[in-house]
This record gives C-alpha cells, structure tokens and sequence, in this order.
C-alpha cells in the first residue's frame, strides 16, 4: 500500500510537472517573452536554488545573475515571479496593481477558516476585505481615531520607561549593572500599549508577564513556523486534503489558542456591558474592540471576523514596532557616533531642558532621529520580502515581461532597498542620507517612492502605518531621553551580533542585551 501511494504520488507529480511545462512552452509560443530565471529540474524545480541562506539574501542573489524581474518555479504547481528593482517595482504598482492584489495563501493559513476571514490574505475584490479595510482606515487608523488614542499611546510609553527605571535603579543600589532583554522588554510593552488601544487593558505585568501573554508570542511564533516551513501541501495541491506533514493541523492548533484568549477578552466585555451602567459602559466606548462590538450587534460583521480583525492587527502591529526599534537600538549601540548624534539632537531640543516627559509631538521635531528610524526600516525592513501576491488575470507585463495569470509575484523588499544602482553604499547604517541635501531626503514610506517600500506600496499595503509611524520614533526618542545605554560589561560594539533571523519577519538571531543607565 505504501508503495502503492508513493509511486502514484510520483505519477501525478510528473504529470504536474509536464503539464506545467506544457504550459510554460505554450506561454513562450504565444509570443509573450517570460522572464528569465534558473533552470527548473523535474518536479522539486528550483527547490535546489532556495535550499541555502534566508529568502530574501537567496533571491537577491538569484537576482544578480537573472535580473530584477525573474522566474522560478516551486515544485511542479508553483509559478513564481520575483520582483528586485525599484523600476521593476513602479510599474508593477502603477499599472498592474489590481491585478496583482490577490494573495497566495499557504495551506497552514487555511486552518480554521483564517484565510476567508483574515485581511491579509482575503482577495481585495471581496466585499469582506473592502469593509475590513474600510472600518480599520476609519475607526482605527484615521487622524482622528490616532489623535483620539494619542495619550493613551504616550503613557503607555511612560510605563515602559518607568519600568525600565526602576530596574536600572534597583541595579544601581546594589552596584550592579541590569542586563536587559531589549526584544522582550519592548515586546511586553507594545503588547500593553495596543492592547489599551484595542481593549482598554493591559495584558502584561511588566514585572511579571503574565502566561496569557507569553502564550500570545508562543502561539503566534508557531504560527509563523508553520506558514513558512516547506510544505508538501503547497508544493503537491492535490495532496492538501491529507496534510501529510501536519503543517495545517498544528496551525490550527496555535489559531485556535489565540482566539481562545481573544474570545475570553470579547466575552469579559460584553459581561461588563451587560452589568454595568451606561456611564461605566463609555469608559470604553472609544476603544476599537468596542466599534467592532457595535458592527457585530448590528449585523454587518461575525464575532469570528471580529476575533480575525483584531488578531491580524494586534500581532501585526506590536511586532512591527517591537522589531523597528530593537533594531535602531542594535544599530545605535554598533555606532557610537551615530548614537551621540542622536542624542545631541535630543539634547539641543526642548527635550533637553526639564521635560522629563517625552510626547509623539516632540519625537516628530527631531529630524535626525527619525533619518535614524528610515535607515533603520530600509537596513532591516520587517517584511524583507513582502507577502506574495497573486496574478488574478493576464495581460501583466514587468520589465518587457509577461506575468501570466496564477503567477506568485514575490516582492525583494530587502533587495530593492540596497540596489547598489540606486542607493550610494547600501549596506552601511548612514542615516545622513535622509537629511536635507542627502540624496534620499525627499523619500517617504507611503509606498509612492519605489525605491524605498520598507510597508509596501498599493492597496495591499501595510494598513497599520500610521500608528507605526507616530509609536517608533516616540518609543526611541523616549529610551535615548532616559537612559544612557551601553552594552554589557566585557561586550564592545565590533562584537554586537546584527545576524539575521526571517521566519514571516525579519529580527535579530541573537536577541540584543543592554544597560541602560538612568539620566540623572
């Protein structure tokens, strides 16, 4: 029996493999010029030419050798396309942009359903999608909505800093210098500071995480294991009914532990709506978990649309930050200079006076620091390789190439933002090229400079930019304000490990540990 299915499997695999390269000969024939791209084998494809480094290094590299506009093939049913140039990239978001929006969505995404409620990976041209975006760019990430949220932003930050204050004192009374886990640090305090936006709660002492939130992170770094892991699934479609390696069955098993916590918090809200009187009840009537509730009782969206929403956003957007700015912070204590500077600047500004406090509004005055923050996005982009897309119909031409419909359209983020032919030294931290007279100094992350799409560009776009953009430098303003920071005793800079490791987000191999010495 078993060899009975092996030899089938290897049948149909081949018969997929021709037939996809009876397709790919019917394209050549047809006159459309397909991009170039290394030699296919039978059945595993290029799987050979992936099989070393992480992604978007491996396809940067393919790339130097076949162009910014290449094919692979991903087993004998996956035709991909990948993107590594910003011209390749303007006109891929300029004139194709539609047909490009849908998603190629892993098996493990299918898990409970996830991929038909998540905004993620939804098609743009589901009526579902649209009003999720509709009500998130409304109610969460409109001017108002983040001008509504702002101070509970900022003290969420303060908490952050107070706690990181009392640890460096408590260390200095016992002359012993505290050590701490930035990563995590940063991680516990964003999850706070969007669980308040979200929720009107904390979910995490400080002091002491609590297991709801160690579990949140666990859960969620499953998940992203399993969604990028090589999955026979996606290589083999016929074989997804059978899950042979379980991807499906263990993401369905991390799915389902978040939204058992996201149900507990919808439940405890829904029982102090029902118990309390009206003034007690709008004490949260401007938090986001209760505009859902109101779209949830009128009908027009499902408590398990409502529990994707909040999980594609409330993951999305504490790893953005957290990330971002353990970054700035690996890349700050590497360059001593470049961290003296910062600090001039703070220094110089009001900030240096006796504010204590540091705002949003402060952290938006001051010009180097937020060159810092762009060079950090464009070094180390969160999302080096953005989530692919999917060619919906045909007539898409890249670079004099054709993109044919069904087509996985990869995007090098990583590889875009250091092409040596457009970025002078790109692969040095120089955040002087985004000041005035810097070559880049015009450049933004709204999606609309190609050369630099640290969020994407496009309707698929990064949704939660503008929190992330008002919270990073406010959270990195507010750490170089309090502290001075160094890394521990016996560690220099020349031996800060910045090596990589990219899952579903691009961080740190080795978490960054540092002191921070209160400012007195």
């Amino acid at each position: 029996m078993v060899c009975f299915f092996w030899a089938t499997l290897t049948l149909v695999a081949s018969l997929l493999y021709y037939l996809s390269t009876v397709w790919r000969r019917h394209d050549e024939g047809s006159g459309r010029r397909l991009p170039p791209g290394p030699r296919a084998l039978p059945i595993i494809g290029n799987g050979l030419d992936l099989r070393h480094g992480h992604l978007h290094h491996t396809l940067a590299r393919l790339a130097r050798t076949h162009g910014p506009v290449m094919r692979l093939q991903l087993g004998p049913a996956v035709q991909a396309v990948v993107i590594s140039s910003r011209d390749a990239a303007r006109e891929a978001f300029t004139k194709h942009d539609r047909r490009l929006a849908a998603r190629y969505t892993p098996d493990a995404v299918r898990a409970l359903g996830w991929a038909d409620r998540s905004m993620v990976y939804l098609p743009s041209t589901e009526p579902l999608w649209t009003a999720q975006r509709g009500i998130v760019a409304t109610h969460l990430f409109a001017p108002r909505s983040l001008a509504v949220a702002g101070s509970v932003r900022e003290r969420k930050v303060r908490d952050l800093v107070d706690h990181l204050r009392l640890r460096a004192a408590a260390a200095g009374r016992g002359r012993e210098e505290v050590v701490v886990d930035l990563g995590k640090v940063l991680y516990n305090g964003m999850i706070n500071l969007v669980s308040n936006v979200f929720f009107s709660v904390d979910v995490v002492d400080l002091d002491d995480a609590n297991e709801s939130a160690h579990g949140i992170r666990e859960h969620v770094e499953g998940l992203a294991d399993m969604m990028t892991k090589l999955n026979v699934s996606d290589l083999f479609p016929f074989l997804r009914p059978l899950d042979l390696q379980g991807r499906r069955r263990a993401a369905a098993r991390h799915l389902a532990a978040i939204f058992s916590i996201v149900d507990g918090i919808i439940d405890r809200r829904l029982l102090a709506g029902s118990n309390s009187k009206d003034d007690d009840h709008d004490n949260n009537s401007n938090d986001f978990l209760q505009v859902l509730l109101n779209f949830m009782s009128q009908g027009q969206i499902t408590r398990d649309v409502v529990k994707s929403i909040l999980f594609d956003m409330f993951i999305t957007g504490g790893d953005t930050v957290t990330i971002t700015v353990e970054w700035a912070m690996a890349e700050l204590l590497r360059n001593p200079a470049t961290m003296a500077k910062v600090r001039a600047e703070i220094t110089a500004s009001s900030l240096g006076g006796n504010k204590t406090v540091v705002d949003e509004s402060d952290a938006a005055s001051l010009p180097y620091l937020r060159a810092v923050v762009k060079e950090v996005l464009r070094m180390h982009p969160v999302a080096p390789v953005m989530v692919p897309h999917l060619a919906v119909e045909d007539g898409v031409e890249i670079g004099g190439y054709a993109v044919p419909k069904g087509s996985t359209v990869f995007f090098n983020v990583w590889a875009i933002m250091r092409d040596p032919a457009v970025w002078n030294r790109p692969d040095e931290f120089l955040p002087e090229r985004f000041l005035d007279g810097g070559r880049a100094a015009e450049l933004d992350y709204k999606g609309k400079d190609y050369e630099y799409i640290p969020f994407g560009s496009g309707r698929r776009q990064c949704p939660g930019l503008p929190m992330v953009e008002r919270v990073v430098p406010h959270m990195l303003a507010s750490l170089l304000h309090a502290f001075q920071w160094r890394l521990p005793e016996g560690r220099s800079a020349e031996q800060l490990d910045v090596s990589e490791r990219f899952t579903t987000a691009n961080v740190l191999a080795v978490p960054l540990k540092a002191v921070p010495v209160v400012i007195t």
